[in-house]
């Protein structure tokens, strides 16, 4: 049977019906009209509407926290702890917009004497909003990756309307959230249809299909992004689509760092996969140590977390059935709690070898989202390099070595599989700062070139334009000689 909070969840998803197709409409047409708008405020106020909508949301933190408790299961201190997260990234892309720099403006004034073998033209080079952004929310952070999340924040930064497609596992805290974003934009003046939220799967699907759309953000599951990532790309205008999916974030641990730190490592592990459940996108999923090592022992006789509550009925039933797929791979039980399959599930360690994991990775190698992780025990570090080969495409990797020890070729090829590489550091929290790198090759996520946090995210939903001969009476403000508005500028090439 189903836990209260998962009652109460499906009760509270009743109450909220899908866009229909009129009401999508009018959206569009409104978000069409707004991107007009929008290319041409200043950075000024494009970083106005971002702190105010940032402002309004901690101001009804004690209206959103309560609602979030009753759809998702997660605490009141973790929720709390995530929207001051997403405020923050907010107010961050707000500076990032007064800054300038993302602007990316290059100027090469006119040369006759270009050594190419012909003269140069005037050139200025700067960024535009590509136009309407359609966002989905993720499931596990319903204000961080959300309505008013990151995706949001670097769309809305760059001069985007953007409408949201809401999660169906917090579908009343996303309408509130909405609503509050809406009032602060419409309190500052910003144009009618620069946000929108709507509901329901098909109206998702119609989204990415539309041709007022100009890009998307997505956070979910691999089998969702991809059905979504092909519709994008199936379109008359193929769009970019920005998704983030799936990542084991695989552990290698030397044996010197075994020797040296073997049941610090186990302890710190543990606490790194069942953080939030297990239900971090950054979860580590594998840890590869060697046999017979302070790890393995560790990590069988120690006390694992009681289970708690999944984010709902339908999270806790597809981590049930991916822990029981393991299993059946080959995978043995190593350290689980009393009630792995319930309810509440209990964090579960399963454990294989190496060989195993190499004759047999599609299915030893999958994400299982929720509190499991998977321990490979190998023969000879060598073998680290042939089990990084793989790996698919993750958003993390981490090392745990020595100073003195050799993983060059570990290394050389782990940053052909990852986008963020961690030396005796954990994967969970992902720092929203300015060298962040959240993405990764296929299918971590559907664009490796991009990141979904940090301020680089605000590149995603920007394109490069060149202006080539025109007067500066006609160009925008950062590329004209005698700008009242100064960003960080290359002018010939220097």
């Amino acid at each position: 049977m189903p836990n209260s909070a998962e009652g109460e969840h499906r009760k509270q998803m009743s109450h909220v019906e899908s866009t229909t197709t009129d009401r999508l409409e009018e959206i569009l047409s409104s978000a069409d009209n707004a991107a007009a708008e929008l290319r041409r405020k200043n950075r000024t106020t494009l970083a106005g509407y971002l702190t105010t909508v940032a402002d309004a949301l901690d101001a009804t933190a004690d209206v959103l926290v309560p609602i979030g408790q009753r759809e998702t299961n997660l605490p009141e201190g973790r929720l709390r702890g995530e929207l001051k997260r997403t405020t923050f990234q907010l107010r961050l892309f707000a500076e990032t917009v007064l800054d300038g720099r993302y602007l990316d403006a290059r100027i090469d004034h006119a040369d006759p004497e270009w050594p190419m073998g012909a003269p140069r033209p005037d050139l200025r080079r700067t960024h535009v909003p590509l136009g309407p952004v359609a966002v989905f929310s993720a499931s596990n952070f319903p204000f961080a990756f959300s309505v008013a999340g990151g995706d949001t924040a670097s769309a809305l930064a760059g001069g985007n309307p953007v409408i949201v497609k809401a999660h169906s596992g917090h579908l009343e805290l996303s309408r509130e959230t909405a609503r509050v974003v809406t009032e602060a934009l419409a309190s500052v003046d910003a144009p009618k249809g620069t946000f929108s939220v709507v509901f329901g799967t098909d109206v998702g699907r119609a989204l990415v299909q539309d041709r007022r759309i100009k890009a998307v953000g997505f956070t979910g599951s691999i089998a969702g992004g991809r059905a979504l990532f092909d519709l994008a790309q199936a379109r008359p205008d193929p769009i970019p689509f920005y998704g983030e999916l799936g990542s084991n974030n695989p552990v290698f641990v030397t044996k010197a760092a075994d020797a040296a730190r073997g049941d610090a490592i186990a302890q710190e592990f543990i606490a790194s996969f069942t953080l939030g459940a297990g239900q971090f996108c950054t979860k580590p999923g594998t840890i590869l140590v060697p046999q017979g090592s302070r790890i393995h022992a560790a990590l069988s006789a120690a006390k694992l977390p009681d289970g708690v509550a999944l984010l709902n009925e339908r999270i806790r039933d597809g981590y049930i059935q991916a822990l029981r797929d393991l299993q059946a791979n080959g995978a043995e039980p190593l350290n689980a709690g009393l009630d792995p399959y319930g309810n509440l599930p209990s964090p579960t360690l399963s454990i294989v070898s190496a060989a195993e994991v190499l004759a047999n990775p599609e299915n030893l190698l999958q994400e299982t989202f929720g509190p499991a992780s998977l321990v490979v025990e190998y023969d000879d570090e060598q073998q680290l390099v042939k089990l990084a080969s793989v790996f698919e495409g993750q958003l993390t990797a981490s090392i745990q070595a020595e100073s003195n020890d050799d993983v060059t070729d570990l290394i050389d090829v782990l940053v052909t599989k990852t986008g963020r590489l961690l030396w005796n550091q954990w994967p969970t929290g992902v720092s929203v700062t300015y060298a962040q790198q959240h993405g990764g090759p296929y299918p971590a996520s559907t664009a490796s070139g991009s990141t979904s946090v940090g301020t680089a995210a605000i590149s995603r939903f920007l394109r490069p334009i060149a202006f080539q001969g025109f007067p500066e009476k006609l160009l925008p403000a950062e590329l004209r000689d005698n700008t009242v508005d100064p960003v960080f500028r290359l002018v010939d090439g220097k």
